[in-house]
């Protein structure tokens, strides 16, 4: 054990706690919950042909998910710490493993340097089309309606200082109050309003056609991709829907007592976070087929595509105001829980107060989100991945095609093995409390395949960006 476990068995009486399991549940589902669940999932569902890719997505989830996620969970738990410090307090004395705590901040923080503008575009998506701005409009207005948000810059960097205050304000309230309270009321919130979209998607004339796209198998994808495109898009997705890798859910393991096991816990914020992307795809593919709309749109399925299927909907205005309710609901429950993570890096680090710490991240998420909100417009000559690119994909790329598969290896090296915190010491505190047990018979699988799997998708990532 490293020298500082002392301290941190110390502060465990010191450290703000969860006030409920459910309250435990539904913040890690926030956070798992998110962009990578109502946007990215539904475009690269489409994208690769329907209901085949989602049964290799939920191979992957279960493969890569469940297992990593109750890595990262034991680390905080175990610390009593943020990622900031967590590998500090477990790994021997005289090792390096405490620098992993600046590439969890770093990659907490480029998160939100993208995830804030697009929560402000979903935000200012729910206010027009709540007022009625889509009504009536013709597909030519609303395609020049997206370009018109993101080409001004005022816009943006407004929507994106509204979020983060949003979110801010909440963190400052405090762990129980705020950040706790707030995440049920959101979660329950948005769960009710996926359901009634989904009703009434489902029933629209046509959606059968969408329905049979979305979960009946075919190898239309494969043929149209390739077999390797389609799986490196599952194991892509699986890391980027829980948002594993850079410490965003040990956080709220250093929150969480010991009377329940850790693997139980992820398994059932996994089942969760594949309900909203599955139930997200019943609202998506059967609105698509119903009003003769490709599923694979691409990314701006949810800001171009939708918004014309709403606008020749009966009743579209109220049900396009709830389907941006939801993304919105979506959005900002991430930025919450990773605004949580960067406060409490303040909290670690600095011994600050958590007011002290949130008014530090409300001065530095915002500046930091600068470049993205002004990326489209002011700064739209900037391309640093080539002709055509903005400073959101280069964002992107770092987090999703580096910093969450690299942080997810480190994780899986630091609990298998004995020059960093061990196998033993893992197992004692995942399975520690009622509930599943960590399928330890397959620790071979963990050691020797799955670090295979991880560097596969970092490998093709660069790859893939090469070929393009």
């Amino acid at each position: 054990m490293g020298g500082t476990q002392m301290d941190a068995n110390d502060d465990i009486r010191k450290r703000e706690h969860l006030g409920s399991r459910l309250g435990f549940i539904l913040l890690s589902a926030g956070c798992a919950i998110g962009l990578g669940n109502v946007w990215r999932f539904p475009y690269i569902t489409g994208q690769n042909g329907g209901a085949t890719f989602v049964l290799v997505y939920l191979v992957f989830l279960v493969m890569f998910g469940v297992p990593i996620m109750s890595m990262e969970f034991a680390v905080g738990r175990a610390s009593q710490r943020s990622a900031a410090r967590s590998f500090q307090v477990l790994a021997p004395a005289g090792t390096r493993w405490g620098a992993f705590g600046w590439f969890a901040m770093a990659g907490n923080c480029l998160l939100m340097m993208f995830y804030t503008t697009i929560s402000g575009w979903m935000l200012a998506y729910l206010v027009k089309t709540a007022r009625g701005d889509f009504v009536g409009a013709t597909p030519g207005e609303i395609d020049a309606a997206f370009g018109a948000l993101t080409g001004d810059g005022v816009q943006c960097v407004c929507w994106m200082l509204v979020v983060c205050a949003i979110g801010f304000s909440i963190c400052r309230c405090g762990l129980q109050q705020g950040v706790e309270r707030v995440a049920k009321v959101l979660m329950v919130a948005l769960l009710l309003v996926m359901v009634a979209l989904a009703v009434r998607s489902v029933t629209l004339p046509g959606a059968g056609a969408g329905l049979r796209f979305y979960l009946m198998p075919s190898l239309d994808g494969i043929r149209e991709r390739g077999l390797w495109s389609v799986v490196y898009d599952a194991m892509g997705q699986a890391f980027f829907t829980l948002s594993l890798g850079i410490g965003s859910m040990a956080i709220f393991g250093s929150y969480l007592k010991k009377d329940r096991s850790l693997f139980g816990e992820s398994v059932s914020i996994t089942v969760l976070d594949t309900f909203v992307a599955i139930v997200s795809g019943l609202i998506i593919f059967p609105a698509c087929f119903a009003y003769d709309t490709a599923p694979g749109a691409g990314p701006g399925l949810i800001f171009l595509t939708l918004p014309n299927i709403f606008a020749g909907m009966p009743g579209g205005r109220l049900w396009g105001t709830l389907f941006f309710v939801f993304m919105f609901f979506a959005a900002i429950s991430t930025v919450i829980a990773v605004f949580e993570n960067i406060v409490a890096f303040g909290m670690d680090l600095a011994g600050w107060g958590r007011k002290a710490s949130v008014a530090a991240g409300m001065v530095a998420v915002p500046l930091l989100s600068l470049p993205c909100a002004l990326g489209f417009n002011l700064w739209s000559g900037v391309q640093p991945m080539g002709a055509g690119s903005t400073i959101l994909d280069l964002e992107d790329f770092v987090v999703s095609n580096n910093l969450l598969p690299l942080g997810s290896l480190v994780y899986l090296l630091f609990c298998l093995h004995g020059k960093g915190w061990g196998w033993g010491n893992f197992l004692a505190e995942v399975d520690a409390g009622r509930g599943l047990r960590f399928p330890a018979r397959l620790l071979p699988y963990y050691k020797y395949v799955l670090p295979l799997l991880i560097l596969a998708v970092f490998v093709f990532g660069y790859v893939e960006r090469l070929a393009g």
